[in-house]
């Protein structure tokens, strides 16, 4: 891969990464719930979700979903279940009284599963695999060894994304952490990130 295409590359990763979705509200609804340091766990499986993502691609399964109605929207349909079960789940969720003297709420959710989550938030996005099958070709050379162009469009994506999610998003949540010293804070966030949860599903399911 030259070193233009990589430059492409990397400006491509950030805009994709830039841009709002599912992962950035998960991003920061971890940062808030558990404090910045321990969202990166949810940041490592969305990571793990784009691999996916990008191996799917390559083994010509990507192409298959994007021509495949009924499989399109298998995937899309479970999507915007989970996301419309995770939103519902924060609205609904009990909220005990803050105890953390730096203002955060109690760390109650285990690193495996913050991954978990972070990994399905992404990875049932039909959308992502429909769009890294238009991303990807566009950075492989056909006359070149496709694993070590794998290998660095990953790389790239993926360090691109923590950066993103972890240095801006989660980042950009510590202004509303003011809000979690009380109950109600607590409860208007759930409420607030809970229900873009649900706008995240309903885009899912209305935008093709």
């Amino acid at each position: 891969m030259s070193l233009t295409v990589w430059f492409s590359l990397l400006a491509a990763s950030l805009v994709i990464s830039f841009t709002p979705g599912a992962g950035a509200i998960n991003t920061m609804s971890n940062a808030l719930a558990h404090g910045w340091r321990r969202s990166v766990w949810g940041v490592i499986g969305q990571q793990l979700a784009l691999i996916v993502h990008v191996v799917i691609i390559a083994a010509g399964v990507g192409l298959l979903v994007s021509r495949s109605p009924v499989l399109f929207d298998i995937i899309r349909y479970t999507g915007a279940a989970y996301l419309v079960f995770l939103g519902i789940r924060m609205i609904l969720a009990h909220v005990p009284e803050p105890a953390a003297s730096d203002g955060t709420a109690p760390s109650r959710e285990g690193r495996l599963s913050m991954i978990r989550r972070g990994f399905w938030v992404n990875v049932l996005n039909p959308k992502a695999i429909v769009f890294f099958l238009a991303f990807v070709p566009q950075f492989i050379r056909l006359d070149e060894p496709a694993l070590p162009q794998y290998v660095i469009l990953i790389g790239t994506v993926v360090i691109v994304d923590v950066i993103v999610m972890w240095g801006f998003f989660a980042t950009a949540a510590r202004p509303f952490r003011a809000l979690t010293r009380t109950r109600r804070g607590v409860r208007v966030l759930n409420v607030l990130f809970g229900s873009l949860f649900l706008l995240v599903a309903g885009l899912l399911l209305f935008i093709r």
